[in-house]
């Protein structure tokens, strides 16, 4: 299931996201991908998922009345493809999104400063090497020996350690 309205979460997330598009702000994130280039409903979805990192995807029942809105307003023109619509920007299109440049900068912006952070690459790395380390330990251990214990020991000391940093 995708997002649950204007700005709904995907999957239970994007709260954030959902307070970073304001009134116009979707209307604007559209034209501004299909001026990229001439998109498909659902391209225009997984354009502006990868955009949040993963943190939002608009609804089909957001996006296509949001493209229908910018057809009759003629920012778009829509060319049928079998069963789907490609949507393409006109020149009245390109005409509204340079008069909003700021407000689509400081959106793509804000955007961006809100997707959901990477870890640090060695800490990836470590976190790897530990579970391998762990199912070869415990792959080869006697679960009611003192060793599972122990490494469950090791295992909340660290977490604690790590809380205190």
């Amino acid at each position: 299931m995708r997002g649950g309205g204007m700005h709904g979460p995907r999957h239970g997330r994007g709260g954030r996201m959902a307070r970073l598009l304001e009134h116009g702000d979707l209307r604007l994130l559209v034209l501004h991908l299909i001026n990229e280039k001439p998109r498909h409903g659902y391209e225009i979805i997984k354009a502006v998922e990868d955009l949040s990192g993963g943190a939002y995807a608009p609804s089909p029942g957001v996006i296509y009345p949001t493209l229908m809105m910018l057809d009759e307003l003629g920012q778009v023109a829509s060319a049928a493809e079998g069963s789907r619509k490609l949507f393409s920007i006109t020149p009245e299109g390109k005409t509204s999104l340079a008069e909003a440049q700021p407000a689509v900068d400081s959106l793509l912006a804000r955007i961006a400063a809100a997707q959901p952070r990477e870890m640090a690459p060695p800490v990836i790395r470590a976190m790897e090497n530990l579970r391998t380390a762990l199912r070869l330990k415990l792959e080869n251990t006697d679960r009611a020996s003192g060793t599972v214990r122990r490494i469950a020991d090791l295992l909340d000391g660290t977490a604690r350690q790590i809380e205190d940093l």
